[in-house]
């Protein structure tokens, strides 16, 4: 079904709920797409049953979990590569475990992964990068800048596309398993489930 290697990888994560839930109450909790105030930083659970888990705050709701990330392929939207992290690890230090095995000529991610060190870093593994731009406290965006997203945004909607079907088909927006070793396995096998649904939905339609 898919012999060549893809033009493009679009790059994105998502969360993933742990199988268990802490029995004590955090105060501080790291927030995500604040990695550079951060810092990854670790907070203890006591008497949590997976130790691998960690804590997430999204807008205004916490998470206790890991963080999944996939990259897809621009074409199809096959997953090429799956890893785990726990939830408190930022984007932005993930991109190059991200990518694909097969190199891909084009990298699009969002935001989340902007940074200087990432783009020197697809540009020595001659990889065209797609990274969205963003804006900091006192730099806004150019409006060339915004238009470059806003192409760059057309080109990921394939990877989110790939979580719906995993959360919604495959019922995968909790694991089902303790710790990080199982939970990554799993990841695996909702990958490849999801690539053999694919691999069908294409030959029904030939």
């Amino acid at each position: 079904m898919k012999i060549k290697e893809c033009e493009g990888a679009v790059i994105d994560a998502t969360i993933i709920e742990s199988a268990s839930r802490p029995k004590t109450v955090i105060e501080a909790v790291s927030e995500d797409r604040k990695e550079e105030e951060q810092k990854d930083k670790e907070i203890e659970i006591s008497y949590a049953k997976d130790t691998d888990a960690r804590w997430l705050k999204k807008g205004k709701k916490c998470y206790f979990g890991y963080k999944g990330f996939i990259a897809t392929d621009t074409k199809d939207g096959y997953i090429e590569k799956v890893h785990l992290t726990p939830a408190n690890k930022s984007e932005v230090r993930q991109l190059e475990e991200s990518l694909p095995d097969k190199k891909a000529k084009r990298i699009y991610v969002d935001k989340g992964y902007a940074s200087k060190e990432n783009r020197e870093k697809l540009k020595s593994l001659k990889i065209r990068e797609g990274i969205m731009s963003k804006a900091y406290r006192g730099k806004r965006l150019s409006y060339w800048e915004k238009i470059r997203n806003k192409l760059i945004s057309k080109k990921r909607f394939i990877v989110e596309q790939a979580f719906g079907t995993l959360k919604r088909r495959f019922n995968f927006t909790r694991a089902w398993y303790l710790t990080k070793e199982k939970v990554a396995a799993q990841f695996i096998c909702k990958a490849i489930c999801y690539n053999l649904l694919k691999a069908i939905n294409k030959v029904a339609w030939v």
